[in-house]
């Protein structure tokens, strides 16, 4: 059996990775701000706000094998609108949030010898988009942080980072709130859907996974292909 721990999980994404886990033989050790869940069997739910100064880890396990880090934001406004203040909230919440989880989670990670830990970029930083700067910005810095800690890591702790396009989320449904912004959004990808909260889970307990136990300081792109493929 497996500890793992997933900040974020109440909803979207860090939920639908704790239903993957949760279908094998897994301890898993979960996280909510606002919205409370409910444990069950195999997870353990506790409140984590990871902008607080003081993170209290004294319920995690001794060993942990593998950590997800979801929280995020999608904050999209003209570069000339965006204060600093909003700079700082993002960066806060996506970098900040995440440093300090791996930093006080990492003696825990050591003691597995063969840990993985999850973080998440977004196909904004490869490729430009109108008015996406500010989450650029601090992706930009999730995906440098991600190839320094796994050099820094290895060869006992390997990080990787997904970074997907817009996916069907409670967080993106101001952007897929009809079905004439479904339809353009998926005409976009080459694949021609949205990305659901499934695809993104399945590619994280693969990388937590020991079948990816050759991988390490990647940027795994799940977008249908928007990334990479000229959508003619």
């Amino acid at each position: 059996m497996k500890n793992y721990v997933v900040i974020g999980a109440s909803s979207g994404i860090g939920k639908e990775i704790v239903n993957e886990l949760n279908k094998s033989d897994n301890k898993i050790f979960a996280t909510y701000n606002t919205v409370v869940q409910d444990d069950n069997n195999s997870v353990d739910f506790q409140y984590l706000n990871v902008l607080d100064n003081d993170l209290d880890i004294s319920n995690y396990p001794d060993e942990i094998h593998g950590l997800v880090y979801c929280p995020g934001s999608i904050n999209l406004k003209p570069f000339h609108r965006f204060t600093e203040e909003d700079f700082i909230q993002d960066f806060r919440l996506q970098v900040t949030g995440a440093t300090k989880i791996i930093q006080s989670l990492l003696p825990k990670m050591k003691k597995s010898k063969n840990a993985s830990i999850v973080l998440f970029s977004t196909i904004a930083v490869q490729n430009g988009f109108n008015y996406h700067s500010q989450v650029a910005m601090s992706k930009g810095a999730i995906e440098g942080l991600t190839r320094a800690l796994a050099a820094e890591f290895a060869p006992n702790i390997r990080i990787n980072a997904i970074a997907p396009s817009l996916t069907n989320t409670k967080l993106a449904e101001r952007f897929l709130n009809s079905e004439e912004k479904l339809n353009a959004q998926a005409e976009k990808n080459p694949l021609k859907r949205i990305g659901e909260t499934k695809d993104i889970s399945k590619a994280v307990s693969f990388l937590l996974s020991d079948d990816s136990s050759w991988i390490t300081g990647q940027i795994l792109h799940v977008d249908g292909g928007y990334s990479s493929i000229i959508n003619a």
